[in-house]
């Protein structure tokens, strides 16, 4: 029997503010150069084909678990999960999954602030013209101090988290709805921009088949990258989809509108990589993987093109945004499920969260300079062992908390919120909330929630420790 469930926080005005709000999500720092790089190490376009593929098979399964979950409760996900399976007869310890992943929604926040505040310093730094003309050793310096200056980070890290937190202070369709609706156009408008940047620098083509020429030699080391990234790409797994799907209209298609942010984000990714590896190109720089690549290699490429320094520009605002409209929805999930359960006022909950996850930043902050430096000295059975300040099995602060959410707890919020649409809500619930005509459809697509991706999750998750 259908719900007419309303959500206290209020709703999306479309399924296009939804889609909107769920790309926005979705596309974050790793969208913009991660996946780019490895559709050109991986195989090119027989890795896209392979990485659709999972997409379909995990990515969508667990996006349409968590938006169905949301959309059928109209609550934060861990007071979703309570009401649903005492709806259908099962445990309310259900609920304890989505906690944990709302817990891990702050986690990430606290460290994708930090590195979010650095592309605020690139906007200005790049503005002011400190990249002209200076080698890759410079660059490189210039990041080394930028980090090493840990009131500088504090300062920035501090600006990014003010930004997320006024904007879901306001509430749904005041700042969540109102921002995103200025953000994701941006970011489209921006994207275009270095495209068409990049159509001019005589090496559009070499991109082109650097991220696209099929290699299917390679597909095999690409299937578990490509099965990783599908299901981390969708940002499932912390609640995010869920409280926003459980401000999404009641005649919006989950399933279809679903489908579109999964193609729009991949969109996103694909022009991310045709915009940027040309200008890498054309600064005749080859390019790698890891952090440096955004904050030292592309720098450096802005500083030795025509126009770079504008481009530069345009580039790192594009980074901003595509951070802030991810923060926000890792902050929202747990703003949700506070103001549900003590009814005080947003704007307080906002702040003390939003403190909390600043707070727990400074770890993160402190992991490139001071805790570096930090030493001491453990006896050992008599023996005396150096250890780093703040460092776990050879991880510092930040590299521990992005292993622990990433690798562990990501995954298994991901698997806690599609097996319980697969197995606990019930057929007839997931089916009056789909509201797929076909039933062979949606015979497939309960088929993919129930068996397929667990299945997949728990081979992602199996990699992902292993490796």
């Amino acid at each position: 029997m259908s719900t007419d469930k309303v959500s206290v926080h209020g709703s999306w005005a479309s399924r296009w503010v939804f889609i909107l709000a769920a790309t926005g999500s979705a596309v974050g720092l790793g969208s913009i150069w991660k996946f780019p790089y490895m559709v050109g190490v991986y195989g090119g376009g027989a890795f896209v084909l392979v990485f659709l593929a999972c997409i379909a098979l995990i990515g969508i399964p667990v996006m349409i678990a968590e938006t169905l979950i949301g959309r059928r409760s109209r609550q934060s996900p861990a007071n979703a999960l309570k009401v649903l399976a005492r709806e259908a007869g099962h445990s309310t310890k259900w609920s304890w999954g989505a906690f944990a992943g709302m817990i891990t929604a702050l986690l990430i926040l606290s460290f994708y602030s930090v590195v979010g505040g650095w592309s605020l310093e690139y906007i200005l730094d790049v503005g002011k013209g400190d990249f002209q003309g200076v080698t890759a050793d410079q660059v490189g310096g210039f990041f080394g101090v930028m980090i090493a200056d840990p009131w500088r980070l504090v300062g920035w890290h501090t600006l990014f988290m003010l930004l997320s937190a006024i904007t879901i202070a306001k509430g749904v369709n005041a700042g969540l709805e109102r921002s995103l609706r200025i953000l994701m156009p941006l970011l489209f408008i921006l994207m275009v921009i270095l495209l068409g940047y990049s159509l001019t620098t005589g090496h559009f083509m070499e991109g082109v088949h650097f991220m696209f020429d099929f290699q299917p030699e390679k597909l095999l080391d690409g299937l578990l990258p490509a099965m990783g990234h599908a299901f981390f790409s969708l940002s499932v797994g912390v609640g995010s989809i869920m409280i926003y799907g459980a401000y999404m209209t009641k005649d919006a298609s989950i399933s279809a509108t679903v489908v579109g942010v999964a193609l729009l984000d991949t969109f996103v990714s694909l022009l991310a990589g045709l915009a940027l590896f040309p200008i890498v190109f054309a600064a005749g720089l080859n390019p790698s993987e890891g952090p440096g690549l955004m904050f030292v290699t592309l720098p450096f490429a802005f500083g030795n093109v025509a126009f770079g320094q504008l481009m530069g520009v345009v580039f790192f605002v594009l980074v901003a945004v595509a951070a802030w409209s991810s923060a926000i929805s890792l902050l929202e999930p747990m703003v949700a499920y506070l103001v549900e359960r003590t009814k005080v006022r947003r704007g307080w909950v906002t702040f003390w969260l939003s403190f909390i996850c600043w707070f727990v930043g400074l770890g993160t902050v402190f992991s490139f300079n001071i805790w570096q430096q930090a030493k001491f000295f453990v006896n050992d059975g008599g023996a005396f062992h150096l250890y780093q300040w703040g460092a776990v099995g050879g991880l510092d602060f930040f590299g521990v908390i992005d292993f622990f959410t990433s690798r562990i707890m990501l995954p298994l919020g991901g698997l806690c919120f599609v097996v319980f649409a697969g197995w606990v809500m019930g057929r007839e619930a997931v089916r009056d909330e789909l509201s797929i005509r076909s039933p062979v459809l949606f015979a497939l697509t309960f088929f993919l929630m129930r068996y397929v991706a667990p299945i997949g999750i728990l081979v992602v998750f199996a990699a992902q420790l292993w490796k």
